[in-house]
């Protein structure tokens, strides 16, 4: 009796000893369906978020601040408004200068009349404005123009000292002037007549069109494109346009621009350092 339990206790053993691997670790439990496989010690904590992060939409992009360079509109966004700019004014002339003019255009034989102040806004205006109607004995202005004295006197130089001795000179007995036909004299408007664009010069009574000439013998001589122009008719208009700017400021004929080709467009704008623009 005492051997068969010995016998069978010695059985169980040897069938545990079977199953356990020689020498090797104990096996670990499973872990359930879903659980983490890394060590309990290895799994980080959660960091709290701050209380801007809870929400879980994501927060949109902000966009940068538009400076006042960058607008491109009135109402832009983050846009700096700076201070109204003061509206334009004419400039005014004294008395003494303007008379001073007056009496020297008087002496050259121009026939004119001094009429009422012009502002019509926006800087558009003459202090002493006059009307011109002869520029030189025998040269009448087509038709008449307002401007500054100043101006007037600087067209009747030109044309006495140049225009007049060219013409002679390069159409004979046939160059006889007579009268300037201008395109615009005094007219409220900018630049090209372009929107936005900077008071133009006619609207300050400093600048004359000059659309072209016309001779005793009726003929006349229009502004336009001429630099292939091999006939003394160009070799004219040629001389006229490069003397301009001996007398006026700003010249700016056919070879300028589109905006150009049909007239001489010349004005008295003071620069700095005497600059001239000739074109």
């Amino acid at each position: 009796m005492l051997f068969r339990i010995i016998a069978v206790t010695g059985c169980l053993i040897s069938l545990t000893a079977a199953a356990l691997p020689e020498n090797g670790p104990l096996p670990q439990a499973k872990p359930d369906a879903g659980q983490s496989q890394a060590p309990i010690e290895e799994t980080p904590i959660p960091t709290p978020k701050p209380d801007n992060e809870q929400t879980q939409s994501p927060i949109p992009e902000q966009k940068p601040a538009v400076s006042q360079a960058q607008s491109t509109g009135d109402n832009e966004p983050g846009e700096k408004q700076g201070p109204p700019k003061p509206p334009l004014t004419i400039a005014a002339e004294t008395d003494e200068v303007h008379q001073a003019c007056v009496k020297d255009l008087t002496a050259m034989g121009a026939v004119f009349k001094e009429i009422p102040r012009i502002d019509d806004g926006n800087g558009c205006g003459i202090d002493k404005p006059i009307s011109v109607s002869v520029v030189l004995p025998g040269i009448k202005l087509k038709p008449e123009g307002t401007m500054r004295c100043e101006t007037a006197l600087t067209l009747a130089h030109w044309m006495k000292e140049s225009v007049i001795p060219t013409a002679q000179t390069a159409l004979g007995e046939d160059g006889q002037i007579t009268a300037i036909n201008q395109a615009s004299t005094y007219i409220c408007r900018s630049r090209n007549s372009v929107p936005g664009a900077k008071i133009s010069e006619h609207a300050r009574g400093n600048a004359v069109d000059v659309a072209g000439f016309t001779f005793e013998n009726g003929k006349s001589v229009s502004i336009e494109p001429r630099n292939e122009d091999s006939t003394l008719t160009g070799a004219f208009q040629r001389t006229a346009s490069a003397s301009a700017c001996l007398y006026f400021t700003t010249v700016l004929d056919p070879n300028s621009d589109a905006a150009h080709e049909t007239h001489f467009h010349l004005d008295v704008l003071k620069r700095n350092g005497g600059f001239r623009y000739c074109h």
